[in-house]
């Protein structure tokens, strides 16, 4: 490939560019759903630039070019909500998505306050549970949100991930 593929803390300064990416990745998730009005695909920028000022995201470049994101936050409860992992089509399958979770994990599970990391998928989105399940989350519960769509909510221990990365370390 030439280029080497860096991940790094998103600056406001990639809001459009993590907007526009979310856009194009999503869309076959709308496919798959038959609904093009999921969340992903109507935010605004303006609500983009709110949301990652409240929490932490990351971008995966090649050159000056974002071709991957994550962002998350933990709540109230301890729980480190992982949230819009992103890959564009023509980077799939080359082990960026999981490097994108290890790196937001680390993230958090520097954080004393964090005591799991949880997320969430549709259903038939079965790429995206193999890759949580093959990094250590398990279902904890879903939701029928419409006649198409079941939301799987994910979770995993933060202490989990603080041995793992010491392991790795």
């Amino acid at each position: 490939m030439g280029m080497s593929v860096t991940i790094s803390a998103a600056t406001a300064q990639d809001a459009e560019a993590i907007l526009k990416l979310q856009y194009l990745c999503y869309q076959t998730e709308a496919e798959l759903y038959g609904d093009y009005g999921i969340e992903p695909l109507t935010q605004t920028l303006d609500d983009l630039r709110a949301e990652l000022g409240r929490g932490h995201a990351l971008v995966a470049r090649l050159g000056d070019e974002v071709i991957a994101s994550v962002r998350g936050e933990i709540d109230q409860a301890g729980t480190a909500r992982i949230a819009k992992l992103i890959v564009h089509p023509r980077m799939r399958r080359h082990g960026l998505g999981g490097r994108l979770l290890d790196a937001i994990e680390a993230h958090f599970a520097g954080d004393p306050a964090a005591k799991r990391f949880q997320l969430f998928t549709g259903h038939r989105s079965e790429g995206n549970l193999r890759l949580y399940r093959s990094h250590g989350y398990a279902p904890v519960a879903t939701r029928e949100v419409g006649p198409r769509l079941t939301l799987i909510t994910l979770e995993k221990d933060a202490a989990q991930a603080q041995g793992d990365y010491a392991a790795s370390a």
